[in-house]
């Protein structure tokens, strides 16, 4: 009697869990390709702030920012 009960909130237990897994992996993989923040938005953001951005100073974020979606 109370075992389609119990098979039914496994099932769903199981598909939330493959479905959590699969969504991200498929934003991770998404991410990856194609970065939210290009080397011309950064320097558009830096312009606003008041910053003067340099080539280097643009390189070192990115490489940061990169790193973090690598982790």
């Amino acid at each position: 009697m109370w075992v389609p009960i119990l098979v039914g909130v496994l099932a769903l237990l199981v598909g939330i869990a493959l479905g959590f897994f699969i969504a991200r992996k498929y934003m991770m993989s998404y991410l990856k390709k194609n970065p939210p923040i290009n080397e011309q938005m950064l320097k558009m953001m830096m312009m606003q702030m008041g910053m003067k951005p340099s080539q280097k100073k643009i390189n070192q974020m990115m490489k940061a920012m990169n790193s973090q979606i690598d982790k």
